[in-house]
């Protein structure tokens, strides 16, 4: 096994030094204006309202599908998950609620709380599937990873079924789904749920399905701690997920080649080296995977290498063509590496119709322009920037939103959140749609982060 995903320790700290004063130069080419398409429409009393954090999406063609968590609590979980669709890249949006997932939905799900929603499409089987968590009290602990379908274009979802349900100490987190749309694969049409076992060591798990997600078998998986998953399928049908061990000081991945019937062990790709972000925002280096139309992987995380004295993150990352070698650790040029500017949580995005040389790729971040800030201070912004030929050049870079107080986020037992992931999908016009959450500033509240309050916090595109 191989050593950085063989134990479980503390991230370690690092001390925040100091960097010479840089504005960040944003690009005046126009982008398309980000409006609401998911807004949070309940109103249990326990937890915080108006509030839609940590989105994912997946494209095929003109239609996106976009997931995320609405009603925030403040120790973990929301009180449902909702969804957003486009069928004609992303200029307009219809959205709803997955039904049945949680007791504050009608008709009532089995859960207490849900999270972690991620989305994919089969295209054998022309259906959507997103996959989430179910918590149940006391704890909240991960009870079973879901899946909701539509067979619709997104329209409309079925209650879900399990892909994977806890038992005795198990405590399942961070569910990722993906399927395999490559027809001459000779997995094609299966689809793969990866996340972990927090309440065994972070033991990673998966689960794939022949029948559209109506269905599903567990694999056969290595011993080994994991967290933040992100399973992609490359053309030959060979199955990677790329992981941070559970302390993340390390990006690695996992290999199958018989369909997720079993998998390889655990190799690391580079360690992590990450600054602690301020503001008490809650971020992390968790992965963030695509493959483009060639099947070249481009993984992206924050990572402080490059900046004297770590004295704050660049979003950088790496890629390969077979999941097996990869490159040296590249950094996205988003401003000088003697700037002030703080960047995390990055949403990686690859154009499925393009590849080699002229791959399409863009990053969606968050940044704090100046890392000497305070929670008071602190001034969070999103940024975009993208790249037509695979990472050789990139535009310069554009602000989507901001600037926002952290307090205007919702607030959780591991910080202000906007989520630990955000995410980029290109539709069939060749360009990037960034899903992203936005706060303003909130109406009066009832309560800090242990009470019920009610913020102005979206999801956008």
């Amino acid at each position: 096994m191989n050593k950085l995903f063989s134990h479980h320790s503390r991230r370690f700290s690092l001390t925040l030094a100091a960097a010479a004063v840089a504005a960040l130069v944003v690009s005046l080419a126009a982008s398309a204006a980000l409006g609401p398409i998911l807004t949070d429409p309940f109103t249990n009393p326990d937890s915080q309202h108006k509030t839609v954090v940590e989105p994912d999406t997946y494209s095929a063609g003109s239609t996106i599908v976009a997931v995320a968590q609405m009603g925030q609590f403040s120790d973990e979980g929301a009180s449902g998950i909702g969804f957003a669709r486009t069928t004609n890249n992303a200029a307009t949006w219809t959205s709803g609620v997955l039904p049945a997932i949680t007791r504050y939905q009608n008709p009532a799900g089995p859960y207490d709380r849900a999270t972690d929603a991620s989305v994919a499409f089969d295209a054998r089987h022309n259906v959507w599937i997103a996959a989430s968590l179910g918590l149940r009290l006391p704890g909240p602990k991960g009870a079973a990873v879901i899946a909701s379908r539509s067979t619709n274009g997104g329209l409309t979802w079925t209650p879900p079924v399990t892909i994977a349900a806890a038992t005795g100490s198990q405590d399942f987190e961070k569910p990722w789904i993906v399927c395999d749309d490559t027809a001459t694969s000779p997995f094609y049409g299966s689809c793969y749920a990866a996340f972990d076992d927090h309440g065994n060591g972070n033991a990673f798990k998966a689960a794939y399905s022949r029948d559209g997600g109506l269905t599903w078998t567990l694999s056969s998986t290595p011993n080994v701690g994991v967290i933040g998953v992100q399973p992609l399928v490359l053309p030959n049908g060979k199955l990677i997920v790329i992981v941070d061990n559970p302390s993340e000081t390390a990006v690695g991945v996992i290999p199958s080649g018989n369909g997720g019937v079993s998998f390889g062990s655990a190799t690391t790709i580079t360690s992590i080296t990450a600054a602690v972000d301020p503001g008490n925002i809650r971020s992390s280096p968790l992965p963030s995977a695509e493959i483009d139309g060639a099947g070249k992987v481009y993984v992206a995380w924050q990572d402080c290498r490059f900046r004297s004295g770590c004295s704050s993150n660049d979003i950088v990352y790496v890629t390969s063509t077979n999941g097996t070698t990869w490159s040296l650790v590249l950094r996205v040029p988003i401003d000088s590496v003697t700037s002030t500017v703080d960047h995390f949580v990055p949403g990686m995005g690859a154009d499925k119709s393009s590849a080699t040389a002229n791959s399409r790729i863009a990053v969606t971040y968050y940044y704090f322009p100046n890392v000497f800030c305070t929670i008071t201070t602190c001034q969070l912004d999103v940024g975009f920037i993208s790249s037509s030929n695979g990472g050789t050049t990139w535009t310069a870079p554009t602000q989507l939103a901001g600037p926002m107080s952290t307090p205007w986020l919702p607030c959780t037992n591991k910080g202000y959140m906007f989520g630990d992931y955000i995410s980029t999908s290109f539709g069939s016009d060749g360009i990037a749609h960034p899903v992203i959450v936005v706060a303003h500033a909130p109406g009066p509240s009832t309560g800090g982060c242990s009470t019920a309050s009610t913020y102005d916090v979206a999801l956008y595109g």
